[in-house]
């Protein structure tokens, strides 16, 4: 090969050179992404407690996914999105449960999904964090804080925490439901998430 076919080649091998640092810095860049987990169902809960004719119950939703991307060293690339089957709703109460899944309430005939999604992230020290995340209920959507604890244990990790909302907020209570002083306004949402790593 002669000095100028070299010389013609150079654009070409640093072309060459340029896409493969620009493959491997992205490489890099999701390997450090934030961690993703992989929900256990059968170890998670996700539950919330009301008040009804001046007394606490306490109800469960038993069917529901989360999509849990979270790293203490990377909050800015952490996000939840958790998806609930709103019939799926249990207070040990087959009445209430009827009354909760009708129109007048949660209306899961129209609305079967709530959706909560959160992308910003505060460490609070240790292991205790918050973020701000939006809720989705009922077609209605407002922004609801929570705090949590994010603890790495046997082999996992454990996601729990709550947030407080108020169900008129979201249109839960139509009609007579309306009235708080046989229904609470304020509802107590908790939450345990067993979580593997799903790398």
């Amino acid at each position: 090969m002669t000095v100028a076919q070299n010389t013609r080649n150079t654009p070409h091998r640093l072309a060459a050179r340029l896409v493969v640092g620009f493959a491997t810095g992205l490489a890099a860049m999701l390997a450090f992404a934030a961690a993703q987990w992989s929900m256990q169902p059968k170890e998670s809960k996700l539950t919330f407690v009301g008040e009804q004719a001046g007394a606490q119950f306490e109800g469960a939703f038993e069917k529901f996914t989360a999509d849990i991307r979270f790293d203490p060293a990377d909050l800015t690339a952490s996000r939840f999105d958790v998806k609930i089957d709103t019939a799926s709703v249990n207070t040990q109460d087959g009445e209430r449960d009827d009354t909760i899944k009708s129109a007048d309430l949660f209306d899961v005939k129209r609305f079967p999904t709530a959706r909560y999604v959160a992308d910003k992230f505060t460490s609070r020290g240790g292991n205790k964090y918050s973020a701000t995340g939006k809720l989705t209920l009922r077609n209605v959507t407002r922004d609801v804080p929570i705090e949590f604890t994010f603890e790495n244990k046997d082999g996992g990790a454990w996601l729990k925490g709550s947030a407080r909302i108020k169900r008129l907020d979201f249109g839960v209570g139509q009609g007579d439901w309306q009235d708080t002083a046989t229904v609470g306004n304020d509802v107590q949402v908790r939450f345990a998430l067993r979580l593997k790593s799903a790398s």
